[in-house]
């Protein structure tokens, strides 16, 4: 029965955590609503070497200035993106997370609200000036969570002085500092821009916009120097990812259902082997080698059923304490499969010792010591 219980539970557990994380993207990109597109170097096909989508990244600034000019009626704000892995340090407090550059409009595209201070504004991006913007969790590392404005904080030995900190809006936003593209550009010698992000106006299809950025950036690059992608396509490729990742998870997992199969037989070839008097005595009394085939099929079912019923409870039990992180959930699926699964395990594995147990001779079965 353990050996059924571990594998109902892995199984359980995992598809609900796996589910969690697509419940989490889905309501991030929920959260940004439905008009953001994000255009990205190479081909991003998730195939292959995810590197090369980003090798000999062509993207400038002017390419910025190309899609404001030919659509500057269908969009709303665009901003060009880099994210890097960096330490930010304050005194002898040190936080690693990821720096974000922008410009003036990432504010309002991505729906952020302030505890203290605000956002940089485009005077200071024109002129590179070197604030940042910190996320709850960097405060809270660096700050105590006490008001940091006017505090200086340092990045690769240059200081910047703090102007804001985001309400807490999750991990993709909390662990971030941002600071003026420009700044950015200047102080880390960055040549490229990493990516672009662009909101679409209100009523506009962005399916349409998604084209006319296409052709709007073709008359400078070629087509596998970038990719367009709506909110949607973005989530599809992820949950297909996931999706992925969970049928292999659960498929690994799976296999302790078949180790506690294994187990089930095992024991109930011995159940056979010490109950041979009773068997003995119970076919004297009349029951027939199917009676008793079947009692044995029952019990062999019962263990495992009982197993899963257990299993999944504790797997309930498990994505109650991850809610707490991410919104996982076992779907009715995995419930379903797992029980079903459990049952079969016990009639397929509990099947052998049941017809040697029902072909047992009753004489020889109570002479048995």
């Amino acid at each position: 029965m353990l050996g059924v219980i571990i594998g109902v539970f892995a199984v359980a557990t995992l598809v609900s955590i796996v589910r969690g994380f697509q419940n989490y993207v889905k309501n991030e990109f929920d959260a940004l609503g439905s008009n953001l597109l994000f255009i990205m170097p190479g081909k991003i096909d998730f195939t292959g070497d995810p590197s090369r989508n980003f090798t000999g990244n062509k993207f400038k600034y002017h390419h910025v200035e190309r899609i404001q000019t030919d659509l500057g009626n269908k969009i709303e704000s665009i901003t060009p993106w880099y994210e890097l892995s960096k330490k930010v340090t304050y005194k002898t407090k040190s936080f690693w997370g990821a720096v974000g550059g922008s410009n003036e409009s990432t504010v309002d595209m991505f729906n952020m609200g302030f505890t203290e201070g605000r956002f940089y504004t485009k005077a200071e991006i024109d002129a590179k000036a070197k604030v940042a913007v910190i996320g709850k969790d960097v405060n809270e590392e660096l700050f105590n969570s006490r008001n940091p404005i006017g505090e200086k904080i340092k990045m690769d030995g240059t200081s910047y002085t703090v102007i804001g900190v985001i309400k807490e809006k999750g991990p993709s936003y909390d662990n971030f500092t941002f600071i003026p593209f420009t700044t950015l550009e200047t102080e880390l010698k960055i040549k490229n821009i990493g990516s672009m992000v662009v909101k679409a106006r209100g009523g506009e299809d962005v399916n349409v916009v998604k084209d006319e950025i296409r052709h709007a950036l073709l008359k400078e690059l070629n087509d596998e120097d970038f990719s367009v992608s709506t909110q949607e396509d973005l989530l599809k490729r992820i949950n297909d990812i996931l999706g992925i990742i969970e049928s292999g998870l659960a498929a690994i997992a799976a296999i302790s259902l078949l180790v506690g199969g294994i187990g089930i037989m095992n024991i109930m070839l011995v159940s056979v082997t010490e109950r041979t008097r009773e068997i003995g005595l119970i076919k004297a009394l009349g029951a027939t080698g199917k009676d008793i085939a079947l009692q044995f099929l029952a019990e062999s079912i019962f263990i495992s059923i009982t197993g899963g019923v257990i299993g999944l409870i504790a797997a309930w039990l498990a994505t109650l304490i991850a809610k707490n992180w991410i919104p996982a959930e076992i779907p009715m699926w995995a419930a379903l499969v797992s029980l079903g699964f459990s049952f079969f395990v016990g009639i397929g594995f509990g099947t052998y010792p049941a017809i040697k147990a029902g072909k047992k001779d009753p004489i020889v079965a109570l002479r048995y010591e």
